[in-house]
């Protein structure tokens, strides 16, 4: 006899949930404070996930077949890559994003993912905590990052049939409400959405359920991550660079932080359950390289027990 319950479950929307390299405190291609690729591979699959992220271009290998190779071992898939880019600066930044694009996309693309993570350049940076720019962008600046955005949202897809997922961030000029909102103002929606950061957002006070709520068109991709609801305000009252905050314990394992996910996860499998929501744990450098994986099977365990919208293939 069907079980009912099953049956109801099965029928509803749900979302792919998968994980990243930052999860297990990989933020560059190689540092020797980080977990080696293959071993990261491994414990994503002992944690029970089967999508991830490319993480830092040239941590994984870069060989798409290699890349495959080791991926299918482990019952693995791939959903989308990460590029830097800082067009707000001016044209000059066009070929450093292409550049880049045509690895990550090139390799992303060749592997079945059909999305790249966008993140603009910090006015801080996240490796130094040195204070690059001014950290607010002028009228002529919000233009510029804008059409190169556009710019490159209309290439990804033309060139790999890769759709571009906008990350708002701390320390970088695009991260309250308001400059999300202005940012999806002034870009066209065929070629630049958001990769909604629900920690990212959280930082700067963003209400993630009202950005989905009023701007469903625009949620192309998700990472779920948790902001620690009093640190951050010491944080903020401080100014405490983010690189600095991180270590410090500012993103923390859910359900221990703000936004709750499971309301999240509901809203958004309700515009489209092929959206991709990828865990992350902003937690570079981890103290100990066993650290990453019961938090990342314990974070998948909450997801699925707080929402009925969660799948993993």
């Amino acid at each position: 006899m069907t079980d009912p319950t099953a049956t109801e479950r099965a029928a509803e929307p749900a979302l792919r949930i998968g994980t990243a390299p930052d999860s297990w405190g990989v933020w560059f291609p190689s540092d020797p404070r980080q977990i080696p690729w293959a071993r990261f591979l491994d414990e994503v699959q002992a944690a029970g996930y089967t999508w991830i992220e490319l993480g830092p271009y040239g941590y994984l290998p870069t060989d798409p077949h290699h890349l495959e190779d080791e991926l299918g071992a482990r019952g693995l898939r791939l959903s989308a890559g990460t590029v830097f880019t800082g067009f707000h600066k001016g044209d000059d930044q066009w070929q450093r994003a292409w550049d880049q694009a045509l690895d990550v996309a090139g390799l992303a693309s060749k592997l079945g993912a059909d999305h790249l993570v966008v993140i603009p350049d910090l006015w801080r940076s996240d490796a130094t905590a040195e204070v690059l720019e001014s950290r607010t962008l002028t009228d002529e600046q919000w233009s510029r990052l804008a059409a190169g955005h556009d710019r490159l949202g209309k290439a990804l897809l033309d060139e790999f049939g890769v759709r571009q997922q906008f990350h708002s961030h701390a320390d970088s000029h695009v991260g309250t409400y308001r400059e999300v909102t202005r940012l999806l103002d002034e870009t066209d929606v065929r070629y630049t959405n958001l990769c909604l950061d629900t920690g990212h957002f959280a930082y700067y006070g963003g209400d993630n359920l009202r950005l989905i709520r009023e701007r469903p068109d625009r949620i192309g991709y998700l990472h779920l991550k948790q902001v620690d609801p009093e640190l951050l305000f010491e944080v903020l009252k401080n100014d405490v660079p983010f690189a600095e905050a991180v270590p410090q314990g500012i993103m923390v394992e859910p359900p221990a932080g703000v936004p709750a996910l499971g309301p999240i996860i509901d809203a958004v499998s309700a515009i489209d359950p092929e959206i991709f929501a990828i865990v992350e744990q902003d937690m570079y450098p981890v103290a100990r390289l066993d650290q990453p994986l019961p938090i990342a099977t314990r974070t998948r365990e909450h997801i699925f027990s707080c929402t009925r919208h969660a799948r993993i293939a």
